[in-house]
């Protein structure tokens, strides 16, 4: 997902399955979503809460994704997949929690959700910025993540970053909540002009039918959607501007303000993973690069 800013509306980075499969099961999802929305319990006011010992005793974590490829969604033939879905069903397992459960929901609502108590984790490649983590807590990043487009074939206008876009007037979109509606705006861009699409589907549909000039996202997912087009391409990965500075994005795990215990305890078998080079093995298929791996802390991102 390219993964939103603000209230939740991210992914991305990349949720990695066959780019047909995952719009497909659009459908899916939003029959799954009706079906999961059911509330958990909050959590106690305990000091770091007791969330993930209730979710031992449960034997199931709810995820919230967003159905977005490679980060988190459903696929053709109804099961949950994704880069994070993938690497929450080791880590909670290894926590004490046997299955996962997914709560299909719109990006925008991922951080609304997990604080109403729909789901217990953001499940979804969520980028971390300090206006997010003002409204919950992050695991350390799985991934780091730079900036691309889709344009149509052969990139006519030229479009290679955000300052190209607004110097040549191009027709700009992206998705609900994107991060990228940010780099935009911090490029010159009027927020009021920029089209706002659900999705990264949504996003090549839009190219392709000329009623935007570019679609901006996270890099692995722009590769990934134009993969079966036939009238747009991706651009090369760059990072964006923030306060003049290139800045890598970083995405990672949610999690309700109280539950510091649960946080903690993920990051320590994330690291784990890193070390032993398993998160790689994991990420890998959904098409992350050792590009993508990182050192990077939430700390470090919820400072901007």
């Amino acid at each position: 997902m390219a993964p939103p800013l603000g209230n939740g509306t991210e992914k991305r980075g990349p949720s990695r399955r066959s780019l047909l499969a995952g719009a497909s099961a659009l459908g899916t999802v939003g029959a799954l979503g009706a079906a999961g929305c059911s509330r958990v319990a909050t959590a106690a006011g305990t000091d770091g809460g007791d969330l993930l010992d209730r979710l031992k005793a449960q034997g199931v974590v709810r995820l919230g994704i967003a159905g977005e490829i490679p980060f988190g969604y459903i696929d053709k033939n109804g099961e949950l997949t994704g880069e994070a879905p993938e690497l929450a069903k080791v880590i909670f397992k290894r926590l004490g929690v046997d299955r996962v459960q997914p709560v299909p929901i719109e990006f925008g609502s991922l951080i609304p959700g997990l604080q109403s108590q729909t789901f217990d984790v953001v499940s979804a490649g969520m980028y971390i910025n300090p206006e997010r983590c003002a409204q919950v807590i992050f695991s350390d990043p799985d991934y780091q993540m730079l900036d691309a487009f889709i344009v149509r074939k052969g990139n006519p206008k030229g479009l290679h970053d955000y300052k190209d876009v607004v110097e040549k007037k191009a027709k700009f979109a992206t998705g609900t909540g994107y991060a990228e509606i940010q780099y935009a705006v911090e490029a010159g861009y009027k927020e009021s002009d920029i089209l706002i699409v659900p999705d990264q589907v949504a996003g090549l549909n839009a190219v392709e039918a000329g009623r935007a000039d570019v679609f901006a996202g996270t890099a692995l997912t722009m590769r990934e959607v134009v993969k079966k087009s036939a009238k747009a391409e991706s651009t090369e990965a760059f990072a964006p501007l923030v306060g003049g500075k290139p800045h890598v994005d970083g995405g990672g795990f949610a999690f309700r303000s109280a539950e510091t215990k649960l946080r903690d305890s993920f990051n320590v078998e994330l690291r784990k993973m890193k070390d032993s080079g398993e998160l790689f093995r994991i990420l890998e298929p959904f098409g992350f690069t050792k590009a993508e791996m990182t050192d990077m802390t939430a700390k470090e991102l919820c400072r901007g």
